[in-house]
This record gives C-alpha cells, sequence and structure tokens, in this order.
C-alpha cells in the first residue's frame, strides 16, 4: 500500500517541531542550557506556517503544540515576578513549568509515533 506523500511530509514536519520543543523543555530543567526561546520561536513559527496543510489526526498535534506554548509562555510571564521578590519560589514554579512541558512533549511525540491524535 502506498502511502501519501503529503502525509509523509507533514509527518516529518511534526516530528522535527516535536524534537524543537523537546530540546526547548530539556534545555528549560537544565540550568545553564538555555537554548529555549530561539528554538521555542522557529519551533511555533514551523506549527503556525504548517497547520493549514494539515488534515485529520495530524492536525491535533499541530493545534496541540500551539495551544501548549502558548500556555507555557502564559505560565513563565505569571510567575517571572517571583524571580524578582524570591529566587526560590521563582525557581520551583518555573521547574514545574518546565516539567509539564517536557511531560507535554514526550506524551505528544509518543502518540505521534502511535499514529494517534491528540484528544486535549
Amino acid at each position: 500500500m502506498q502511502q501519501d506523500p503529503l502525509n509523509d511530509n507533514t509527518r516529518t514536519v511534526s516530528w522535527v517541531s516535536y524534537i524543537l520543543h523537546l530540546i526547548v523543555a530539556v534545555s528549560a530543567i537544565i540550568p545553564g542550557a538555555q537554548l529555549g526561546p530561539t528554538l521555542l520561536v522557529v519551533a511555533l513559527i514551523i506549527d503556525l506556517v504548517k497547520r493549514g496543510d494539515v488534515t485529520g489526526w495530524e492536525a491535533t498535534h499541530f493545534s496541540y503544540r500551539i495551544r501548549t506554548v502558548m500556555w507555557v509562555a502564559l505560565l513563565y510571564l505569571l510567575t517571572a515576578p517571583l524571580w524578582f521578590l524570591f529566587i526560590f519560589p521563582g525557581f520551583v514554579a518555573w521547574g514545574l513549568i518546565s516539567i509539564w512541558f517536557l511531560y507535554r512533549i514526550v506524551l505528544g511525540m509518543v502518540r505521534l509515533s502511535g499514529h494517534r491524535p491528540m484528544t486535549e
């Protein structure tokens, strides 16, 4: 059975985006490995540009990644004052946000590899 080349192409784009997100999520947890902002913007732009080219279960992954990035950005922004007031609460808050971000990216990668949609 021959696969649709468009689906293979968008699946590759999806994997690239997930890998960029994974690098960002891991670097957010490891002190001193802050590769995040640039790679995150690149991954977000890829998702925003390619989202219209995808249909079906693969489209749910693009929306999922975009939604995840928006939530993480909002949570980081809301907890940023903790760094200025008290360093430890800021560290804890951003650590928890980063772990949640990593969890969502790994979950998405697992579901993508199983050709399953994101239901959240």
